[in-house]
């Protein structure tokens, strides 16, 4: 368990800006974060508002996703202005502002909806999966348990080549849609009525209210508040104008093709589906049937690569955002791939469950619930980010304008209250479904007033207790060193492998504790039989390895050392820490071989779990 100060603290500040004034160059290393970001609103959980749009109304909601992009790029600049004004992501900032309880609180929806996030894509990439390979969706879910893998891997390599990963996606997916637009031939006349707003009633509303209430992911004002940071860049005045500026124009090039995106979506299902006569195509699956038995295989070939695509890129920046909050709300972080194999397998399990229990055909079912439960988290992440950017003494001069405040304000009334409508309209649906089962309805009917309880107290507690400016301190204050103490080790443990980095971990160790102290060389043998009979069976590996370390105390004896050996049989970090504990070690000194992601996984990180198991300093040298 580690705890950092930074957000995303192994990529932060990793990307250098240009100090030379070449514009071209500057604009370049800014862009990226944007588009991690974009993925988010043009993941599977967007699809089928638009499919439902465009396939019962035509092209008259179009206006309706520009106005939705409109507000997403509001509150993403919002975003991305605390990120690079304060270095602080929305949940470290919220972590400052607000209560224990309440920052437990938030972080537990943030959770619940980065997972319901996940849940989307999941489902999306199964769907796309089957409809290319004819894979069923049961083995489609448990292929994108690898993505942990994969995301682990990519940003070991450095976020420029995550970023170009997740371009990459974005670009097929857009490819893949323009050459369906050309496919299905829409009519351009049409589509340009759509961008003038209309009158919405009845089912037309409740369509446009999923479109706009689909649209800006709660995870993705902690996801952009975050990456922004990922740039190193001068902090004066001057450098920050500079970043916000350039940052905004990477905001609009990547939120304008999301936007083309879900435009393209409707406009394909408006072409398609409203202008041949079927109105009810809501479902993906459905989607693709109908694209196949209309223009050939070639539409609806692209249709599913653009979804795998999609639930792809949009999964990863979902896991990203997981460990954002954990580590912004609880100053908490545990090991990377850990934490993106809990988030993964929190999404997967009620998919695999539903599929088992209720068959493929309720998975749609459980995508239209994951919005809904997203849909719950969306003002407890809206309301505290326009409070922070409109607040002088955290922003400064940086501070957003009484204009934009009011409008932000305004975005922030409408989509709480067409999601707070939304959510309505699906717990009443679900409570009138129980059947009398009243004891299913309280916990419910709980959880949701404590929902709107904490809603009402992040939006008033900051109008009336003002910001903690204090220094973002994880790790409390630093000690005053009134005078040098000296360390004398003399009794000395060094774990060996037998391998050519084993001189130098000796070579540390006799080097600290010199001729005077005691020294125990430690080998573990981890053979099947060695592991499940420990000593009591002396198998031809033991042997050879107890022939090792003892060529290694016969060279050390010649030198002058004083020094024992011993064995250990199974896990290697268990019997390290009781070897020393037993053998009264004060200083224990490990080779470190930089293993990473996949290695660590595979190999173990032995080093890291040692140093948990026990109490004596541990000198690791990296060999």
């Amino acid at each position: 368990m580690q705890h950092s100060d930074k957000s995303l603290s192994e990529v932060h500040e990793s990307v250098k800006v240009p100090e030379k004034q070449n514009r071209w160059r500057t604009f370049m290393s800014f862009i990226g974060p944007a588009y991690l970001v974009s993925v988010g609103y043009m993941d599977p959980g967007n699809w089928a508002t638009d499919i439902a749009g465009g396939s019962r109304f035509g092209y008259s909601l179009i206006w309706v996703l520009l106005m939705s992009n409109l507000m997403a790029l509001l509150l993403q600049s919002l975003a991305a202005r605390l990120g690079v004004v304060k270095g602080w992501d929305l949940a470290q900032a919220s972590r400052q502002q607000f209560g224990q309880w309440a920052n437990i609180s938030l972080y537990a929806f943030a959770e619940i909806a980065i997972a319901a996030c996940d849940l989307a894509e999941i489902i999306g990439m199964a769907i796309g999966l089957n409809l290319l390979f004819h894979l069923p969706l049961f083995y489609g879910i448990l292929i994108t348990a690898f993505d942990t893998f994969l995301l682990l891997l990519l940003i070991n390599k450095g976020i420029r080549k995550l970023e170009l990963f997740i371009v990459s996606m974005v670009s097929i997916i857009g490819l893949s849609f323009i050459t369906q637009l050309f496919i299905v031939k829409p009519d351009s006349v049409e589509i340009l009525k759509g961008f003038i707003p209309s009158t919405l009633s009845g089912d037309a509303l409740y369509i446009a209210i999923g479109i706009i209430g689909a649209t800006v992911m709660p995870h993705n004002l902690y996801l952009h508040s975050s990456l922004v940071q990922t740039r190193k860049f001068r902090k004066d005045n001057l450098g920050i104008k500079a970043a916000l500026r350039y940052n905004f124009f990477d905001l609009m090039i990547a939120l304008n093709l999301a936007f083309f995106v879900n435009a393209a979506i409707l406009i394909l299902a408006a072409t398609a589906f409203f202008t041949n006569g079927f109105h009810q195509i809501s479902d993906i699956k459905d989607a693709h049937v109908m694209l196949k038995s209309l223009f050939g295989s070639l539409a609806p070939t692209l249709f599913a690569i653009a979804l795998i695509c999609s639930g792809q890129s949009s999964t990863i920046t979902g896991t990203l955002a997981g460990q954002i909050v954990m580590e912004g709300y609880l100053n908490l972080r545990i090991s990377p791939w850990l934490r993106r194999t809990i988030t993964r397998a929190i999404a997967i399990i009620p998919a695999l469950i539903t599929i088992i229990y209720f068959g493929d055909e309720k998975l749609g079912e459980l995508l239209i619930l994951s919005q809904v439960v997203l849909s719950l988290q969306l003002g407890f992440a809206i309301v505290p980010l326009i409070h922070f950017t409109s607040n002088k003494k955290i922003m400064g001069e940086f501070r957003i304008s009484n204009t934009t405040k009011y409008l932000a304000w305004l975005v922030a009334i409408i989509i709480i209250s067409l999601n707070v409508k939304l959510v309505y309209d699906e717990v009443s649906s679900f409570i009138n479904n129980l059947h009398g089962n009243s004891w299913i309805e309280i916990p419910i009917l709980l959880i949701v007033l404590f929902a709107v309880f904490l809603l009402m107290y992040i939006v008033f507690q900051p109008l009336i207790i003002q910001f903690n400016q204090k220094t973002y301190l994880p790790h409390g204050l630093a000690s005053r060193i009134e005078k040098i103490e000296s360390f004398t080790y003399n009794k000395i443990a060094i774990t060996l492998d037998f391998s050519n980095n084993d001189k130098s971990s000796i070579q540390h160790a006799l080097a600290v504790g010199g001729a005077e102290a005691k020294y125990l060389l430690i080998h573990i043998v981890e053979s099947v039989a060695a592991s499940r009979y420990g000593g009591e069976v002396m198998d031809n590996e033991s042997l050879e390895d107890l022939n090792n370390i003892n060529l290694y105390k016969t060279n050390l004896l010649q030198l002058g050392y004083d020094v024992d050996v011993k064995l250990g049989f199974g896990r290697r970090a268990k019997n390290i820490a009781e070897i020393s504990k037993e053998n009264n070690i004060e200083l224990l000194v490990m080779g470190a071989h930089g293993h990473a992601a996949l290695k660590d996984f595979i190999f173990g990180s032995t080093v890291d779990a040692v140093r948990h198991l026990v109490k004596i300093p541990v000198l690791v040298v990296r060999v």
